[in-house]
């Protein structure tokens, strides 16, 4: 060995840790600022663009806001009571309404007419959409004719369906039922329409029958549509109603609350109106939680 050996062999030893210890401060933080002499390590944070975790019972804030609202201003004496009357009043008459049986009667007439123009709306709102998004003579025969009959005012058709259908119940379902269909479809069918062509060729190419293309492709594409189409028949189920029943009624909320108008009972009127809100709200959350369940599948900003 000669003289200079170990000198060397140190040499290459330090100059190697010297490359270990440069690398491993590189690689130690990706994506970090580069380590001023000797100061701290200054480490970027990854700014956060989501809403963030869902707040429970965050729907009931602004309608509870608006109630508290309203008991304030009535307290103070800043809002007439024979025009609205206070929290308080409004609660006293519904009590009184229902003790009496008047009540109870009204909203179960009202269900049952909203339930029954609700099912076959939906019903034919679904079917119309099947037919007119997975076939071309469908939609050429279907959505042209859904098209018009939405450009109508459907309350417009109240006459028309009175002199077709007389002037009871089968009138007033029926309205509801074109109420609730036209959304429906609408909604149902873009989604359908919006459904990525790639799939519809890659069932294709897997073989698949068109009942299983149904089951597998149209119907999880079409979801997301379809339940926003039922939130809005929902709610267009409530708002015909309560035109619907001041024509020739003798029950109902609208019938209760068309009466009270006739005699100045604001607080009447109040009642029907809160509950019709509290039917909405209910049912809107009920389909909103339908639908988390069964499109837990998904990742978006709402869940």
């Amino acid at each position: 060995m000669t003289a200079g050996g170990p000198t060397t062999t140190s040499t290459a030893t330090t100059a190697l840790a010297a490359d270990a210890t440069t690398a491993t401060a590189t690689t130690a933080a990706p994506g970090a600022e580069p380590e001023a002499a000797g100061g701290p390590r200054q480490v970027r944070r990854r700014r956060r663009l989501s809403p963030g975790r869902r707040l429970p019972a965050a729907r009931l804030a602004g309608p509870l806001a608006v109630l508290a609202l309203w008991a304030a201003a009535s307290a103070a004496g800043r809002l007439d009571p024979g025009a609205v009357p206070a929290p308080w009043t409004v609660l006293r008459t519904a009590g009184r309404l229902w003790s009496d049986g008047t009540l109870p009667t009204d909203v179960l007439t009202s269900l049952e007419r909203a339930g029954y123009g609700f099912a076959i709306g939906l019903t034919a709102g679904v079917l119309l959409a099947l037919a007119s998004g997975l076939s071309r003579t469908g939609e050429a025969l279907i959505d042209g004719t859904v098209q018009l009959n939405r450009a109508i005012p459907t309350l417009g058709l109240i006459p028309l369906f009175i002199l077709w259908l007389g002037i009871g119940e089968t009138f007033k379902i029926a309205i509801i039922a074109i109420v609730v269909y036209v959304p429906i479809y609408l909604n149902t069918h873009a989604a359908l329409s919006g459904i990525d062509s790639r799939f519809v060729e890659l069932a294709e190419v897997q073989g698949l029958s068109r009942f299983a293309f149904v089951r597998q492709v149209v119907i999880p594409g079409a979801l997301p549509g379809f339940f926003v189409g039922l939130r809005l028949g929902v709610t267009g189920s409530w708002l015909g109603l309560v035109v619907l029943e001041q024509i020739n009624a003798t029950s109902g909320l609208g019938y209760l609350m068309f009466q009270a108008q006739n005699y100045g009972q604001s607080d009447v009127i109040l009642v029907g109106l809160l509950i019709y809100g509290v039917f909405g709200l209910v049912s809107d959350g009920a389909v909103r939680l339908v639908e988390r369940r069964v499109l837990s599948w998904r990742r978006t900003l709402s869940n």
